[in-house]
């Protein structure tokens, strides 16, 4: 029998702290359809938290899953996403990271 391995999901953790609160809601509108391009979906995006042992690099969470990481990591860098990812840089201070599930 062969066996059979399927790939893990990716998620994006973002961990953000905004700075311009009308920038960064042009971000949140331009997002979207780069997701789309790549096969990602939010599973987070905001909404209520409690952080627990340390302080969080931001107070805005989201997660964001994608079907492989080669799809996390073009998506990232893809030029559909360039010009949105420089407006939530310059919008907000943040932490992403691209890391495999279960």
């Amino acid at each position: 029998t062969g066996v059979q391995t399927c790939a893990l999901p990716i998620y994006v953790i973002a961990q953000i702290s905004i700075k311009d609160p009308q920038a960064y809601a042009e971000y949140v509108n331009m997002v979207q359809p780069t997701l789309d391009a790549f096969n990602g979906e939010f599973l987070v995006r905001g909404g209520k938290a409690t952080s627990y042992e340390g302080d969080p690099p931001g107070d805005r969470n989201v997660i964001i899953r994608f079907p492989s990481y080669d799809h996390a990591m073009n998506w990232y860098h893809s030029e559909k996403y360039s010009e949105a990812k420089k407006k939530r840089q310059a919008a907000s201070d943040s932490v992403q990271t691209i890391v495999e599930g279960v």
